[in-house]
């Protein structure tokens, strides 16, 4: 099980966020969010949105650092990819 996350870059609500993302699954993705206690609303399509003040707390659980660019890079790799605008059925 591998789990990503990118720097705290993204501003939204007066924080910047992290996004948590999984290449295999998301399943994966869940189970991981579910255990680190990050509620089930933060998912937005295809990841987390994580503070950045827990961004730490998600690398110590195992995440894995990776750039922006990567987060998506394995996103799309794993077939994962949902970009906005885009439907899904």
């Amino acid at each position: 099980m591998t789990i990503y996350i990118d720097p705290p870059t993204w501003p939204g609500h007066g924080r910047m966020w992290s996004h948590l993302v999984s290449d295999v699954s998301y399943d994966e993705l869940h189970a991981f969010a579910e255990e680190l206690g990050v509620p089930r609303r933060a998912f937005e399509r295809d990841h987390y949105d994580i503070p950045a003040h827990r961004y730490a707390d998600a690398v110590r659980a195992g995440a894995v650092e990776v750039s922006s660019r990567e987060v998506v890079r394995l996103l799309q790799g794993a077939g994962l990819r949902r970009p906005k605008g885009r439907r899904t059925d």
